[in-house]
């Protein structure tokens, strides 16, 4: 049995749909908060099981007969090592007897705050006495393409200078993540997974002036600035200040990989930006 956390999640769900091009449904298990959000999958014969990375007995219950756990790194920031110590340590008295990590690139090293509470959870895996294999995730496109529409009307704006990003797209994540799901020998592999083709914010502007036919240019600015025009369009303060700390850490090669990890696991290219565009278009 394979468990995937988060299953309700954008990744989740993909990597779920990948798992089904190569398993049966029934050695699948999808751990959500809120089952009654994934009917869906119920429906493909999928098994759901009530988990919360807050609540400890939900995880104890939740990981019943799971051979295999994708642990899919928290949404809340700032209480991502607490909630996955939950799920490490509900791992290990469950007899898990592999722990797959989505972690960022190149965690050790990275100049990202958000590698902060990854370093953290490696540790913890580390420790732990489970065997576990690190997916190590580049930047997904989507983390650009979201927002195209408010890039058309008013630009693109950012920090990161000239820095490099290796983004895939989302899809090829999990798509990854679910070929070392279903693989054996997978205990202790670390995995840097990233786009084959990088680019900068002034060749992504070029690319979305390319696809769309309208002309966009790309501002940068200091990482300051763009914390203080993140706020001023809604987010968080807190959250806008990690965003543009990344888009620093982005200037400083943090974001950048020539590993070609994720082609090779999918046994494709990944999915060029160009393509990501057109899709969020």
């Amino acid at each position: 049995m394979i468990l995937v956390t988060g299953a309700s999640g954008q990744l989740g769900r993909l990597v779920i749909d990948s798992l089904l091009e190569r398993i049966e449904a029934s050695h699948i298990i999808a751990a959500v908060r809120h089952p009654d959000s994934v009917n869906d999958l119920v429906e493909k014969g999928i098994q759901v099981r009530q988990a919360d990375y807050s609540e400890p007995e939900s995880l104890k219950t939740a990981f019943a007969g799971v051979e295999k756990l994708l642990l899919i790194s928290s949404s809340e920031v700032g209480q991502r090592a607490a909630q996955h110590k939950n799920v490490i340590n509900a791992a290990k008295a469950a007899g898990v007897s592999l722990i797959a990590y989505t972690s960022i690139l190149k965690a050790d090293t990275s100049p990202l705050i958000l590698a902060e509470e990854h370093v953290a959870t490696e540790k913890l895996l580390a420790d732990s006495g489970v065997p576990y294999v690190l997916l190590r995730n580049g930047w997904y496109s989507e983390n650009y393409t979201m927002g195209i529409a408010t890039t058309l009307e008013y630009g693109l704006v950012g920090c990161a200078g000239e820095g490099l990003l290796s983004t895939a797209a989302r899809a090829d994540y999990a798509a990854a993540a679910a070929v070392v799901l279903v693989q054996d020998a997978q205990a202790g592999k670390i995995y840097e997974l990233a786009g084959d083709h990088a680019f900068t914010l002034s060749d992504y502007a070029a690319a979305i002036t390319k696809v769309s036919g309208k002309k966009v240019a790309y501002q940068n600015v200091s990482e300051a600035e763009y914390a203080k025009i993140l706020v001023g369009a809604g987010l968080p303060e807190g959250f806008a200040g990690i965003l543009a700390n990344s888009e620093t850490g982005a200037s400083l090669g943090g974001l950048y990989s020539t590993s070609k990890a994720l082609s090779t696991l999918i046994g494709r290219p990944t999915t060029p930006i160009e393509d990501s565009i057109k899709a969020a278009l």
